[in-house]
Formats: structure tokens, C-alpha cells, sequence
């Protein structure tokens, strides 16, 4: 007999970040389809919704107030504010499929992927840059790996290698702050 906790160990957020043009959606879009057990978290933003967006499944359409209600109380992992919109990561709903053990991808950009190490120290890290483009050695140093976007389908196939090893000491989820 095994208890709960036992039975399946919590899972390790992996954030793949990089660049505007880096490519993050398009290979977000190759992992889910090669792996559809990785769960990729919707986005909070205060922006208006755009046709055909569905609240909760392309978004999470959000006032002002309640953005910033959420981002008080610790309710989103990571936030930013574009142009006059913030954009954020519902940390809540992350917390649970990582708890049950679902691998989660997280595409970011380099700045919301530092705000997600400073919360949870222990999430993995994938720079993904294109192809010519060498990062600053700084931002190199801060990522565990790093990806050179020359052909989607083998970025695709290293994440999922990568997403398949998800499973650290269960004591990693603990979170800052």
C-alpha cells in the first residue's frame, strides 16, 4: 500500500524561454502535439478580448482591478505589464497539475522566466534562441539548457526528452515568497 504522495511525485516545471522571434509558440505547438500529456498554462491578461478568443482557453480575461487583486495575493506565478496591459501566469492551477504529477511547459519570455526562478528555484530553465542569435553571457549563464531554434522538429523532440525527466526529490516545489 502507498500513500497519495507516494504514488506520484510532483513534477517539474520546465520554462522555455527566449527572445521575440525565438520561436517559443511554434515549438509549444510540436511539443503538445508529440506529447499531449504536457500541459501548457493560459495566460492572464487585462487586454480586451480579441475575436474568436475563448475566455479561459486562449485567456484569462481579467479587469485591472482583479489583475492586480491576483498579483497582490500571490496568486500569479509571474507578471509583467506590456504597453498599457499586464500579462501574468495563474499560478494556482499550475500548482495543481504539477502537484498531481503533469509535466507543465511554461513559454516565457527571458524576464518572466527569471520572476519564475526567483519563486521556485528549482524550475528548469531552456533558453531557446534562433538560428546566428548568441545570447549575452549573463542571461546564458541563468539557464540550465540551451536551444538553438534551427529546426522546430528537433527542438520539439530535445523538450519532450526534457519534459519526459520531470520528476526531481518531491521537496523541489517548495516556493519563495
Amino acid at each position: 500500500m502507498s500513500t497519495d504522495d507516494e504514488a506520484r511525485p510532483a513534477a517539474r516545471l520546465t520554462v522555455l524561454a527566449g527572445p521575440s522571434g525565438s520561436g517559443r509558440e511554434s515549438v509549444v505547438e510540436f511539443v503538445r502535439a508529440r506529447s499531449p500529456s504536457v500541459w501548457v498554462p493560459v495566460p492572464a491578461t487585462t487586454r480586451p478580448r480579441r475575436e474568436p478568443e475563448i475566455d479561459g482557453e486562449d485567456r484569462v480575461f481579467l479587469t485591472v482591478a482583479e489583475f492586480e487583486r491576483r498579483a497582490a495575493a500571490g496568486d500569479l506565478l509571474e507578471w509583467s505589464r506590456i504597453g498599457p496591459y499586464h500579462r501574468g501566469t495563474p499560478y494556482p492551477p499550475l500548482r495543481a497539475r504539477l502537484d498531481a504529477g503533469q509535466a507543465v511547459l511554461l513559454p516565457l519570455d527571458v524576464a518572466g522566466a527569471q520572476l519564475v526562478r526567483a519563486r521556485l528555484p528549482d524550475a528548469r530553465l531552456v533558453l531557446l534562441s534562433p538560428p546566428g542569435h548568441r545570447p549575452d553571457a549573463a542571461v546564458a549563464a541563468a539557464f540550465g539548457h540551451a536551444l538553438t531554434h534551427d529546426h522546430t522538429g528537433r527542438v520539439a523532440d530535445e523538450l519532450v526528452g526534457l519534459l519526459g525527466s520531470s520528476y526531481p526529490d518531491p521537496a523541489w516545489s517548495r516556493v519563495r515568497g
